[in-house]
């Protein structure tokens, strides 16, 4: 082959790609072909009978299970007590609670398609509470007689399936449920519609040539057919249909011959209802698409052979004319000694040696980038001194200057890595030309928005006191607002002499960077030796307490007031730590939040959507923007607190009422009425200052009274309690155990042992 021309061996292998197609699609047709034929068409279209089955059994299972599901709650309890619809619409309070019930019925409707209606009907009432018709009397809604025929043969406490046509003409099929009456003390019914065109829906067959379908009970009453007519007819007088019922397997499939026409007939039973599904199927159409299939199959085959031999040829001149050209042009510029070899060999061989100059240079790059600057600088900052050093720098003093990028977080949301890469590239090449050549610096990028610089300079540069460094600084920080759309902030160490102690005043650079929370973001520090830093920490005890007064009564201009005086002492202090400062402004965020707390005020709810307070703060640069944060944030708790006013009162009022009686047997809807409020608010306020529900919180101080019971006096199990509110022992026992891992006498006996 290596011989061969490389327009004859394109040609060769346009020829297989042209022929590789073909032989594709000879293999599908004759694939097809076999799919359809009679016995391969029956088995597809009986797993598709299946597939449908199974798709309306699950929607019927689904729609059963969540009306059992609603029959085990007591929602049914809230109508119970009224049998007419006068006494239920007497009262706005009975007309909510039916209500509810009408809302989860129509819950109920939506969670399966095709759901006409549903209603629950109480056992001996004059009204019902239905979808359809909202709450209405009997004699204004369909009859309900029908009930009794449909529970006749009811086996067990679940619900029955009957098919009927409403008042209204349209055909149902409804699941009819009464109430268990080991769950629930309420008598009645539920009763849910589902549309006849539904469950067609579910059983009518996607495959081409369905003649019809038709769903029967296992008597032969029909619940669902293509032909509307036929609902609710002896099914076992249609044609084969006897056949059908009679049948001993659950599925299967048959072809007859009916009035000229060859049809297949596919059946399968239910397991879960006993119901027959039946589909009818025209193999004469069948058969017809197959052998439509398979003429259009060879006419494509013909035609992609005559059109690949006609694009062969083409193809390969044409293709291989620009490598015959390259070719020419590289044996005409270089001796690569490959003789008698076609033009593929020769380029195999002119790759294969610019892959190995390749391979070579990306060596010698990699082994130069083992000694480049940046490694040598970073290893400098983290202390370790390379031989590389003394070339980099061979003045003898050193300044390390950092420059942040003030607001990164801001700065990263707004840029994607590429354009941020390419503003370091150039910030570390501007860096660099800036300062006046008797000055060497090197620059290198350390992350999270800082550049590291190291100065190194001589005597010329000191007996000029620094103009050259400061004018390049100044420079740079001009150019980075202009490159990065952010002001920067220029941090500078102290001098150093050797090249050992960079590492050192790199770190206090980054210290000066700190000092923007004071001096503002866009500036250039310097570091300066304080002798206050080993004073105490200050803190604005007074205004805190003033603060916390004014959000009691809501003065939000006060407060504005007493964070501008705390700012106004932090600058009036000779020196004061980026420490001192992050904790002066999370004490008093703490501060807030805790006096929240005591006076039972949910702050999960001022603060939704804020995000961790303490991050926030610790991520801002500046005073004034701290400032202007806790403005926003006492604004919001002021407004809260004035949008709820009864909070802490009904907060108080329900613990202390519960701490008052819990040994007493506490109706909460009683309780609820007596505060003033409803029993859902009421739950909800009690779980937002406790985290437990009422009922846990009750149990929770009944334990804490049998602890203190258990230790200190000498009563038995019984009288502990009866004495905190429980009938028995046992309940006493139970709840025990969930709260404190043991049973009482375990627990008494711990506290013995351990006392």
């Amino acid at each position: 082959m290596k011989r061969f021309p490389m327009m004859l061996q394109l040609a060769l292998i346009l020829f297989c790609i042209m022929a590789i197609p073909t032989a594709i699609l000879t293999w599908y047709s004759g694939t097809q072909i076999l799919r359809n034929s009679e016995s391969a068409i029956a088995e597809s279209s009986l797993a598709g009978l299946n597939a449908n089955r199974k798709l309306n059994e699950n929607a019927l299972s689904n729609l059963a299970t969540d009306a059992v599901r609603l029959s085990a709650t007591s929602i049914f309890d809230r109508i119970r007590n009224f049998e007419t619809f006068a006494e239920l619409n007497s009262n706005y309070n009975y007309v909510s609670n039916a209500q509810v019930l009408l809302k989860e019925l129509v819950n109920l409707n939506h969670r399966v398609d095709g759901v006409y209606s549903s209603y629950f009907y109480l056992e001996g009432a004059d009204y019902v509470v239905s979808t359809d018709k909202g709450l209405t009397t009997l004699k204004r809604y369909e009859p309900i007689d029908w009930m009794e025929d449909a529970l006749v043969g009811r086996r067990g406490i679940s619900g029955v399936w009957y098919p009927r046509k409403l008042t209204s003409g349209i055909n149902v099929v409804s699941y009819v449920l009464p109430l268990n009456r080991l769950s629930t003390t309420t008598r009645g019914m539920i009763v849910v519609n589902i549309r006849e065109s539904q469950i067609g829906d579910y059983l009518r067959s996607s495959e081409p040539g369905e003649k019809g379908y038709l769903l029967m009970q296992s008597d032969g009453t029909i619940l669902s057919h293509n032909d509307k007519a036929m609902l609710l007819t002896d099914g076992s007088k249609q044609p084969f249909m006897q056949e059908i019922l009679a049948s001993t397997t659950k599925e299967g499939y048959a072809f007859l011959e009916r009035e000229g026409e060859r049809l297949l007939y596919t059946w399968s039973r239910s397991n879960l209802y006993g119901w027959w599904n039946v589909n009818l199927y025209s193999m004469d159409e069948l058969m017809t698409k197959t052998l439509t299939l398979q003429s259009k199959i060879i006419l494509i085959t013909a035609i992609i052979i005559f059109a690949g031999t006609v694009l062969t040829v083409f193809l390969a001149t044409w293709l291989s004319k620009p490598v015959r050209e390259l070719v020419r042009i590289v044996r005409a510029r270089g001796n690569l000694e490959v003789a008698n070899k076609n033009e593929l060999v020769f380029l195999d061989a002119a790759f294969r040696r610019m892959q190995e100059e390749e391979e070579g240079l990306y060596k010698l790059l990699r082994e130069r980038e083992r000694d480049t600057r940046s490694l040598a600088l970073h290893n400098l900052l983290r202390g370790e001194v390379t031989t590389q050093i003394a070339e980099m720098f061979p003045e003898r003093y050193y300044l390390v200057a950092v420059v942040s990028i003030d607001r990164y977080r801001r700065y990263v949301s707004k840029t994607n890595p590429e354009t941020r890469n390419y503003h370091r590239y150039l910030l570390i090449s501007e860096c660099e030309s800036l300062f006046p050549d008797r000055v060497r610096v090197r620059c290198v990028y350390q992350g999270e928005g800082c550049f590291a610089v190291v100065i190194n300079y001589g005597y010329e540069e000191l007996e000029r006191n620094f103009d050259g460094i400061k004018g390049a600084l100044g420079g740079i920080r001009d150019i980075a607002l202009e490159l990065l759309g952010h002001s920067v902030t220029i941090g500078v160490s102290s001098q150093a002499e050797t090249s050992s102690m960079v590492s050192d005043r790199a770190v206090e650079a980054m210290e000066v960077i700190k000092h923007r929370m004071i001096e503002g973001s866009g500036g250039i520090n310097y570091w300066k030796q304080e002798a206050q830093r080993s004073k105490k920490y200050i803190y604005p005890a007074n205004s805190e307490r003033r603060i916390l007064n004014f959000l009691d009564i809501g003065d939000l201009d006060s407060i504005i007031k007493e964070l501008a005086i705390i700012r106004d002492e932090i600058h009036s202090v000779e020196y004061i730590s980026y420490d001192n400062i992050m904790f002066i402004y999370n004490q008093l965020a703490g501060a807030t939040i805790k006096h929240l707390r005591e006076n039972n005020i949910s702050t999960s709810r001022i603060f939704a959507g804020q995000g961790n307070i303490y991050s926030a703060i610790a991520s801002i640069d500046t005073l004034d923007e701290l400032e202007d944060y806790l403005r926003v944030l006492f604004g919001e708790i002021i407004q809260y607190l004035a949008r709820n006013p009864g909070e802490v009162n009904y907060g108080e009022r329900i613990i202390r009422h519960l701490e008052g009686h819990f040994c007493e047997d506490i109706v909460f809807e009683d309780m609820a009425k007596e505060i003033g409020i409803s029993y859902s608010y009421m739950r909800k306020i009690v779980y937002d200052l406790t985290g437990k529900s009422l009922i846990d919180y009750l149990n929770l101080l009944r334990i804490q009274k049998a602890k203190q019971l258990l230790l200190e006096s000498n009563l038995n199990m019984t009288q502990i309690a009866s004495e905190v509110g429980y009938y028995n022992v046992q309940s006493l026992t139970r709840f025990f155990r969930k709260y404190e891992g043991m049973p009482p006498s375990s627990y008494k006996a711990t506290k013995s042992r351990t006392s």
